[in-house]
């Protein structure tokens, strides 16, 4: 029987960075992923995740993204330091993770320069928003015009992740192409959301109140999407994250083939 080791290229799996966030238990400091988040990357998107802790810096980015064929950037309960986009800290109660941040925003840069596919959710989304220069919205349900994105957190987490609000896709996009229809429902999880749209990116999906709810940077020919609700979430019984998944992971399999 042949090494694992020997399989040829186009018989591996693509390698995708997913990198940790800050979480303190009973006094300790923890690196941590969440498992929602791993699974349809390996079941849908057939890839296999390198986990990558972010409190040591950004030092060893480089050395990450020579391992890996695309990468992937979750939500997480916190805020990203709204220092990096000009505003003062308008959510002093919530926590923060600016060892994320001082990693994930060089990540995103480096990743799409080397031709990396790129796929963020939820604050992913956001930190994609402020690496090309946009701001957000701390206080989304603060803001005349818009809904309250948040959910429910008494709520049994199925209904947390429920479906709440449609999202309309532009017409004649590649994303309304991928997603063969024009405005589905999705769950909401996020108190911020973007407020000025980096420059350089372009909005593929609004909800019913205005607010982006997905994005992508056409500078950059391979796939990259952020989307600000969470397809992770019982991917494989929605249609629409399976798409998203399993293009994802196409490009990512390309990159192992090129």
């Amino acid at each position: 029987m042949p090494n694992s080791q020997n399989k040829s290229a186009s018989e591996r799996k693509p390698v995708v960075l997913m990198s940790m966030g800050a979480q303190e238990r009973s006094g300790h400091d923890y690196q941590v992923m969440t498992r929602k988040y791993i699974a349809p990357l390996v079941e849908i998107s057939g890839c296999v995740p390198l986990l990558a802790p972010t409190c040591f810096g950004e030092a060893d980015i480089d050395q990450y993204l020579d391992l890996v064929d695309g990468v992937y950037l979750t939500g997480a309960g916190t805020n990203i330091d709204p220092t990096l986009y000009g505003q003062a800290n308008l959510t002093p109660n919530k926590i923060q993770d600016r060892g994320r941040d001082s990693f994930d925003l060089p990540v995103i840069r480096r990743a799409l320069d080397r031709g990396l596919p790129l796929f963020a959710i939820c604050r992913g989304m956001q930190e994609m928003n402020i690496v090309f220069g946009g701001d957000m919205h701390q206080k989304v349900y603060a803001m005349p015009g818009f809904n309250d994105h948040r959910e429910d957190g008494s709520a049994p987490v199925p209904e947390q992740y429920a479906a709440v609000h449609t999202v309309r896709l532009l017409p004649s996009t590649w994303f309304a192409d991928l997603m063969q229809e024009e405005e589905f429902s999705v769950n909401s999880l996020h108190g911020q959301g973007i407020k000025t749209l980096g420059s350089g990116l372009e909005a593929l999906a609004h909800s019913a109140d205005g607010l982006i709810e997905a994005l992508y940077s056409p500078g950059f020919a391979q796939f990259n999407l952020g989307v600000q609700w969470h397809p992770e979430w019982m991917a494989s019984q929605n249609p629409q994250s399976v798409r998203i998944f399993d293009a994802f992971g196409a490009a990512c399999r390309e990159q192992v083939t090129a």
